[in-house]
Protein backbone atom coordinates (compact mmCIF):
# COMPACT_ATOMS: atom_id res chain seq x y z
CA UNK A 1 0.00 0.00 0.00
CA UNK A 2 1.21 3.36 -0.78
CA UNK A 3 2.55 6.12 2.01
CA UNK A 4 0.00 9.17 1.95
CA UNK A 5 1.48 12.02 1.16
CA UNK A 6 2.94 12.90 4.62
CA UNK A 7 4.91 10.28 4.36
CA UNK A 8 2.51 8.28 6.93
CA UNK A 9 1.04 4.33 5.72
CA UNK A 10 -2.45 4.52 6.16
CA UNK A 11 -3.86 1.92 8.03
CA UNK A 12 -5.14 -1.16 6.93
CA UNK A 13 -8.64 -2.71 7.36
CA UNK A 14 -9.67 -6.23 7.08
CA UNK A 15 -12.85 -7.94 7.00
CA UNK A 16 -12.65 -11.39 8.99
CA UNK A 17 -14.62 -13.95 6.98
CA UNK A 18 -14.06 -16.78 9.14
CA UNK A 19 -13.28 -18.43 12.65
CA UNK A 20 -9.62 -17.97 13.36
CA UNK A 21 -6.44 -17.47 15.95
CA UNK A 22 -5.49 -14.34 15.51
CA UNK A 23 -1.74 -14.77 14.71
CA UNK A 24 -2.92 -17.30 11.89
CA UNK A 25 -5.15 -15.05 10.67
CA UNK A 26 -2.28 -12.46 10.55
CA UNK A 27 -0.14 -14.94 9.08
CA UNK A 28 -2.06 -15.89 6.00
CA UNK A 29 -2.92 -12.03 5.52
CA UNK A 30 0.38 -10.93 5.34
CA UNK A 31 2.16 -13.19 3.90
CA UNK A 32 4.93 -10.28 3.15
CA UNK A 33 5.98 -10.39 7.57
CA UNK A 34 7.44 -13.13 9.37
CA UNK A 35 6.37 -14.07 12.72
CA UNK A 36 8.96 -11.94 14.55
CA UNK A 37 7.21 -8.81 12.12
CA UNK A 38 3.72 -9.56 13.21
CA UNK A 39 4.78 -10.42 17.00
CA UNK A 40 6.06 -6.75 16.90
CA UNK A 41 3.03 -5.56 15.66
CA UNK A 42 1.07 -7.20 18.33
CA UNK A 43 3.58 -6.03 21.21
CA UNK A 44 3.12 -2.32 19.78
CA UNK A 45 -0.17 -2.37 20.02
CA UNK A 46 -1.02 -1.44 15.91
CA UNK A 47 -3.63 -4.11 15.72
CA UNK A 48 -7.21 -3.60 16.77
CA UNK A 49 -10.22 -6.28 16.31
CA UNK A 50 -13.98 -4.12 16.90
CA UNK A 51 -11.98 -1.18 17.77
CA UNK A 52 -10.04 -3.03 20.79
CA UNK A 53 -6.55 -2.99 21.04
CA UNK A 54 -5.01 -6.88 20.69
CA UNK A 55 -1.64 -7.69 22.40
CA UNK A 56 -2.00 -11.01 22.41
CA UNK A 57 -1.52 -13.77 19.47
CA UNK A 58 -3.91 -16.61 21.02
CA UNK A 59 -7.02 -14.23 20.53
CA UNK A 60 -10.18 -15.60 18.88
CA UNK A 61 -11.26 -14.01 15.57
CA UNK A 62 -15.32 -14.11 14.80
CA UNK A 63 -16.40 -13.90 11.11
CA UNK A 64 -17.73 -10.68 10.94
CA UNK A 65 -15.20 -8.72 12.80
CA UNK A 66 -13.15 -5.75 12.10
CA UNK A 67 -9.47 -5.85 11.99
CA UNK A 68 -7.33 -2.70 11.74
CA UNK A 69 -3.31 -2.71 11.10
CA UNK A 70 -1.99 0.49 12.61
CA UNK A 71 1.33 0.78 10.36
CA UNK A 72 2.62 3.78 12.17
CA UNK A 73 3.35 3.28 16.01
CA UNK A 74 2.09 5.66 17.92
CA UNK A 75 4.79 8.18 19.81
CA UNK A 76 2.73 8.00 23.05
CA UNK A 77 3.89 5.70 25.19
CA UNK A 78 2.63 3.86 28.24
CA UNK A 79 2.80 5.25 31.84
CA UNK A 80 3.19 3.86 35.08
CA UNK A 81 3.86 4.31 38.52
CA UNK A 82 6.88 5.38 38.25
CA UNK A 83 8.03 5.36 35.15
CA UNK A 84 7.17 5.43 31.16
CA UNK A 85 7.63 2.90 28.65
CA UNK A 86 9.51 4.55 25.32
CA UNK A 87 10.44 1.21 23.14
CA UNK A 88 9.29 -1.97 23.51
CA UNK A 89 9.71 -4.61 20.86
CA UNK A 90 9.32 -8.89 21.52
CA UNK A 91 13.33 -8.47 22.82
CA UNK A 92 13.92 -5.64 25.11
CA UNK A 93 11.96 -2.72 26.63
CA UNK A 94 13.54 0.84 27.12
CA UNK A 95 12.07 3.00 29.77
CA UNK A 96 12.42 6.66 31.13
CA UNK A 97 12.26 5.95 34.94
CA UNK A 98 11.31 8.71 37.67
CA UNK A 99 13.88 9.64 40.24
CA UNK A 100 12.66 7.77 43.72
CA UNK A 101 12.04 4.61 42.03
CA UNK A 102 14.18 1.83 42.73
CA UNK A 103 15.56 0.02 39.55
CA UNK A 104 14.75 -3.55 40.67
CA UNK A 105 14.18 -4.90 44.45
CA UNK A 106 15.86 -4.23 47.67
CA UNK A 107 16.08 -5.52 51.09
CA UNK A 108 13.79 -2.87 52.12
CA UNK A 109 11.70 -2.18 48.78
CA UNK A 110 10.23 -5.44 46.72
CA UNK A 111 7.18 -4.35 45.24
CA UNK A 112 7.83 -0.66 44.36
CA UNK A 113 10.20 -1.01 41.58
CA UNK A 114 10.59 -0.86 38.24
CA UNK A 115 10.92 -4.49 37.24
CA UNK A 116 8.38 -5.63 39.48
CA UNK A 117 5.96 -3.24 37.73
CA UNK A 118 7.33 -3.89 33.67
CA UNK A 119 7.13 -8.13 35.09
CA UNK A 120 3.82 -7.40 35.15
CA UNK A 121 3.13 -5.16 32.92
CA UNK A 122 4.79 -8.60 30.24
CA UNK A 123 2.74 -11.02 32.12
CA UNK A 124 -0.22 -9.13 30.24
CA UNK A 125 1.25 -10.05 27.24
CA UNK A 126 1.49 -13.17 28.05
CA UNK A 127 1.67 -15.32 31.84
CA UNK A 128 4.89 -16.88 30.35
CA UNK A 129 6.73 -13.81 29.51
CA UNK A 130 9.08 -12.72 32.14
CA UNK A 131 12.02 -9.36 31.99
CA UNK A 132 15.67 -9.12 32.92
CA UNK A 133 17.83 -6.31 33.96
CA UNK A 134 20.35 -5.21 31.69
CA UNK A 135 21.87 -2.06 33.73
CA UNK A 136 20.54 -0.07 36.29
CA UNK A 137 20.48 3.66 37.81
CA UNK A 138 20.16 4.57 41.54
CA UNK A 139 16.90 4.84 42.89
CA UNK A 140 17.06 8.91 43.27
CA UNK A 141 18.23 8.90 39.41
CA UNK A 142 16.27 9.90 36.69
CA UNK A 143 16.30 8.69 32.97
CA UNK A 144 16.31 6.09 30.31
CA UNK A 145 17.02 2.17 31.00
CA UNK A 146 17.00 -1.12 28.79
CA UNK A 147 14.98 -4.66 29.88
CA UNK A 148 15.69 -7.53 28.00
CA UNK A 149 13.04 -10.06 27.27
CA UNK A 150 14.99 -12.73 27.68
CA UNK A 151 18.41 -14.16 29.00
CA UNK A 152 19.64 -13.82 25.52
CA UNK A 153 18.78 -10.67 25.09
CA UNK A 154 20.65 -9.99 28.53
CA UNK A 155 23.93 -11.60 27.65
CA UNK A 156 24.08 -10.19 24.42
CA UNK A 157 23.79 -7.14 25.84
CA UNK A 158 25.57 -7.78 29.29
CA UNK A 159 28.54 -9.09 27.74
CA UNK A 160 29.22 -6.40 24.97
CA UNK A 161 28.21 -3.32 26.91
CA UNK A 162 31.03 -1.61 25.48
CA UNK A 163 30.55 -2.48 21.76
CA UNK A 164 26.96 -2.42 21.74
CA UNK A 165 26.71 0.72 23.83
CA UNK A 166 27.19 3.81 21.45
CA UNK A 167 26.23 6.73 23.68
CA UNK A 168 24.95 7.55 27.41
CA UNK A 169 24.78 11.18 28.11
CA UNK A 170 23.37 11.77 31.22
CA UNK A 171 22.65 16.16 32.86
CA UNK A 172 23.75 17.10 36.43
CA UNK A 173 23.34 19.96 38.44
CA UNK A 174 26.34 20.58 40.69
CA UNK A 175 26.62 22.74 43.82
CA UNK A 176 28.97 25.74 42.58
CA UNK A 177 30.19 27.46 39.60
CA UNK A 178 32.56 25.34 37.34
CA UNK A 179 35.18 27.46 36.00
CA UNK A 180 36.26 25.44 32.82
CA UNK A 181 34.03 24.74 29.88
CA UNK A 182 34.68 21.45 29.38
CA UNK A 183 36.80 18.55 31.02
CA UNK A 184 37.85 14.95 31.58
CA UNK A 185 37.98 13.17 35.38
CA UNK A 186 40.09 9.92 35.32
CA UNK A 187 40.33 7.85 38.20
CA UNK A 188 40.17 3.97 39.49
CA UNK A 189 37.21 3.43 41.72
CA UNK A 190 36.31 0.73 44.10
CA UNK A 191 33.42 -0.03 46.81
CA UNK A 192 33.79 -0.70 50.50
CA UNK A 193 31.62 -3.21 52.65
CA UNK A 194 29.50 -0.18 53.47
CA UNK A 195 28.60 -0.03 49.78
CA UNK A 196 30.49 3.25 49.30
CA UNK A 197 32.70 4.24 46.22
CA UNK A 198 35.51 5.60 46.54
CA UNK A 199 37.90 7.39 43.72
CA UNK A 200 42.12 6.82 43.69
CA UNK A 201 44.56 7.49 41.50
CA UNK A 202 46.72 4.17 41.75
CA UNK A 203 45.09 1.33 39.39
CA UNK A 204 45.76 -1.64 41.95
CA UNK A 205 43.03 0.23 43.40
CA UNK A 206 40.13 0.20 41.75
CA UNK A 207 38.06 -0.14 37.92
CA UNK A 208 39.27 2.59 35.55
CA UNK A 209 36.49 5.47 34.93
CA UNK A 210 36.32 8.02 32.62
CA UNK A 211 33.89 10.67 33.11
CA UNK A 212 33.37 13.72 30.39
CA UNK A 213 31.56 16.84 31.18
CA UNK A 214 30.28 19.90 29.22
CA UNK A 215 29.07 23.65 30.98
CA UNK A 216 25.67 24.35 29.49
CA UNK A 217 24.63 26.99 31.83
CA UNK A 218 26.09 28.38 35.18
CA UNK A 219 24.54 30.70 38.23
CA UNK A 220 26.06 32.22 41.03
CA UNK A 221 24.97 28.96 42.76
CA UNK A 222 24.91 25.97 40.73
CA UNK A 223 26.32 24.48 37.10
CA UNK A 224 24.33 22.79 34.87
CA UNK A 225 26.48 20.07 33.00
CA UNK A 226 26.01 17.89 29.86
CA UNK A 227 28.12 14.61 30.99
CA UNK A 228 29.33 11.73 28.33
CA UNK A 229 30.58 7.97 30.06
CA UNK A 230 33.51 6.37 28.79
CA UNK A 231 32.83 3.69 31.61
CA UNK A 232 29.65 2.79 33.13
CA UNK A 233 30.73 2.43 37.31
CA UNK A 234 28.82 2.38 40.52
CA UNK A 235 27.99 5.60 41.32
CA UNK A 236 30.70 7.20 38.46
CA UNK A 237 29.27 10.53 38.14
CA UNK A 238 28.41 11.17 41.77
CA UNK A 239 31.96 10.32 42.64
CA UNK A 240 33.65 11.89 39.70
CA UNK A 241 32.41 15.29 40.28
CA UNK A 242 32.79 15.05 44.84
CA UNK A 243 36.15 14.13 43.97
CA UNK A 244 36.72 17.66 41.71
CA UNK A 245 34.99 19.75 44.54
CA UNK A 246 31.34 20.05 42.55
CA UNK A 247 29.06 17.50 44.52
CA UNK A 248 25.68 16.94 42.97
CA UNK A 249 22.61 18.87 44.25
CA UNK A 250 20.93 16.62 47.21
CA UNK A 251 24.12 14.25 46.98
CA UNK A 252 24.44 13.52 50.67
CA UNK A 253 25.97 10.43 50.19
CA UNK A 254 28.62 11.61 48.00
CA UNK A 255 29.32 15.43 49.77
CA UNK A 256 26.02 17.53 48.39
CA UNK A 257 25.17 19.78 50.90
CA UNK A 258 21.95 22.22 48.97
CA UNK A 259 18.40 20.49 48.08
CA UNK A 260 17.00 23.20 45.90
CA UNK A 261 14.79 21.12 44.14
CA UNK A 262 14.20 18.61 46.27
CA UNK A 263 15.62 15.26 44.53
CA UNK A 264 18.76 13.92 43.10
CA UNK A 265 20.34 16.27 40.29
CA UNK A 266 21.51 13.60 38.42
CA UNK A 267 19.00 12.50 34.96
CA UNK A 268 20.16 10.17 32.51
CA UNK A 269 19.12 12.09 29.19
CA UNK A 270 20.40 10.05 25.97
CA UNK A 271 20.93 6.07 25.37
CA UNK A 272 21.79 4.88 22.32
CA UNK A 273 22.74 1.26 21.34
CA UNK A 274 22.83 -1.63 18.33
CA UNK A 275 19.75 -3.53 19.06
CA UNK A 276 21.20 -7.55 20.17
CA UNK A 277 19.01 -9.10 17.53
CA UNK A 278 17.76 -6.47 14.59
CA UNK A 279 21.62 -4.65 14.31
CA UNK A 280 19.97 -1.48 14.09
CA UNK A 281 20.82 1.40 15.31
CA UNK A 282 18.48 2.30 18.27
CA UNK A 283 18.61 6.36 20.16
CA UNK A 284 16.23 7.81 22.67
CA UNK A 285 16.31 11.03 24.39
CA UNK A 286 14.45 12.73 27.22
CA UNK A 287 13.91 16.45 27.83
CA UNK A 288 16.04 17.80 30.76
CA UNK A 289 13.88 17.78 33.78
CA UNK A 290 12.09 21.05 34.41
CA UNK A 291 13.10 21.14 37.81
CA UNK A 292 16.46 21.25 36.76
CA UNK A 293 15.96 24.09 34.08
CA UNK A 294 13.90 26.40 36.18
CA UNK A 295 17.59 27.35 38.41
CA UNK A 296 18.61 28.26 35.77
Amino acid sequence: MAKSKKGFKPDTLINVTHESELMAFLIEQLPHKNRNNIKSLLTNEQIEVDGKVQTRYNVRLKAGSILKIKWERSPVTKSFRGFSIVFEDEHLIVIDKHAGILSVASRSEREYTAYSFLSKHVKTQNPENKIFIVHRLDRDTSGLMVFAKSTKVQHLMQDNWRDVVTERKYIAVAEGVIPVDEGEITSYLHENAAMVVYSDQNPENGKLAKTHFKVLKRTDKFTLLEIRLDTGRKNQIRVHLQEYGYPIIDDKKYGGTQNPINRLGLHAKALGFIHPITKKPMRFETPIPRKFTRLF
